[in-house]
């Protein structure tokens, strides 16, 4: 975790204890746990085709429907659960709309710390997830562990622990659109009360580079009363690899290999803001009770331009967005991810005007080299 003494930049440590207490006042799903077997390194289920630049992820459409869902490609699906299970330990880190990095609770930070003045903007964090191969179905747990001083691999404890079922009886997910390379795109909802409605859009990228690491970032998104989708606040979690799916018992600990982010460099606007050409997949939810659905690709190429005043930017490279288009008749809620200079990764959710989820995208873009 990083913390600001002063001008200056520090780490600091959580730590991880067998015997730990979970703050959960209410009893969570059940779901029906197989481990896999045990390897070594993870296994090689990614397709070759994902590391190419402009290999088409997905673009997606998806509206809420019912907890109905079918029975994805088992092909597609079987590979996607072997890429997206596993222990995925980073960090977690909350921004406000305009990107700025929030600080933990007062209650949560060590006193030392703040006899220090250090101030924390990051939480350690797990995310063991497994995906059946078998039943299109899937559950994660993100746990957010407490600070403390040190670094004995022993010494912390659970904050809390948030468990996702995607599928089967105890489905939560409103949509939810999946590629083989273990990306995916969740629409979760909330009723806050008759009148209020917030939605969380979920999107999991992959490294196409290296599949043992990835990003999730989380946009909160309010549903006013005329519908309007306005944009409340920016999750990010920073995550890598350590092991086939143990239900949260391996522990990074000090060992991780990842390091605290909330307080570091802004992606660039100029990065981004840019003719770029893209090629999609898609996975349609609308007019349909279904709400799994494989992202396939489709033909051909597009470009695009990016406006730098509409953009969100993030540490690691990362941007988020909410504009209205086709004269407000549509809001475009993007996330993207530059992977290096002139090559990214976007997902996309297309909402019409009355709040239903129409189309997202997941895509592989890089700068149209026909213009300077």
């Amino acid at each position: 975790m990083a913390a600001v003494i002063g001008g200056r930049l520090v780490a600091i440590h959580h730590h991880h204890h067998r015997r730990h207490t979970t703050l959960i006042s209410t009893p969570l799903p059940r779901f029906n746990v197989k481990l896999p077997a045990i390897h070594s390194r993870r296994p090689s289920t990614m397709s070759a085709t994902a590391t190419t630049p402009t290999t088409a992820l997905n673009d997606l459409i998806v509206e809420p429907t019912p907890t109905t869902t079918t029975a994805p490609s088992s092909g597609c699906w079987s590979e996607f659960a072997g890429n997206v299970s596993g222990e995925w330990d980073g960090y977690g880190a909350d921004f406000t709309v305009d990107g700025k990095p929030v600080e933990l609770p007062e209650n949560v930070v060590p006193d030392a710390y703040r006899e220090w003045e250090v101030r924390v903007f990051d939480w350690q964090t797990q995310c063991p997830t497994l995906a059946q191969p078998d039943n299109s179905s899937a559950m994660y747990k993100l746990v957010r562990l407490l600070p403390t001083v040190g670094c004995e691999a022993d010494a912390a404890t659970r904050f809390s622990v948030d468990e996702r079922v995607i599928g089967g009886a105890d489905n939560m997910v409103s949509s939810f659109a999946y590629h083989s390379s273990g990306c995916y795109i969740a629409v979760w909802s909330t009723q806050k009360s008759a009148s209020s409605k917030v939605l969380e859009l979920e999107h999991c990228l992959i490294d196409p580079r290296d599949r043992e690491s990835r990003v999730r970032v989380v946009q909160i998104v309010g549903v006013e009363g005329n519908h309007k989708l306005v944009l409340k606040n920016i999750k990010v979690f920073v995550e890598q690899w350590y092991g086939p799916f143990r239900n949260g018992e391996q522990l990074g600990g000090c060992a991780i290999r990842d390091s605290a982010f909330a307080m570091s460099q802004a992606l660039s606007g100029s990065e981004v803001s840019r003719l770029w050409q893209r090629s999609n997949s898609v996975a349609s939810f609308q007019d349909s009770s279904i709400n799994l659905q494989e992202l396939v690709a489709v033909d051909g190429i597009e470009k695009c331009t990016r406006d730098k005043d509409d953009l969100v930017l993030l540490p690691r490279n990362l941007w988020s967005s909410i504009v209205e288009i086709e004269d407000g008749e549509t809001i475009c809620c993007e996330v993207g991810w530059l992977l290096e200079p002139g090559r990214a990764i976007t997902s996309k959710c297309v909402f019409s005007r009355n709040a239903e989820l129409k189309v997202s995208n997941l895509l592989h873009i890089r700068v149209n080299l026909d213009v300077s």
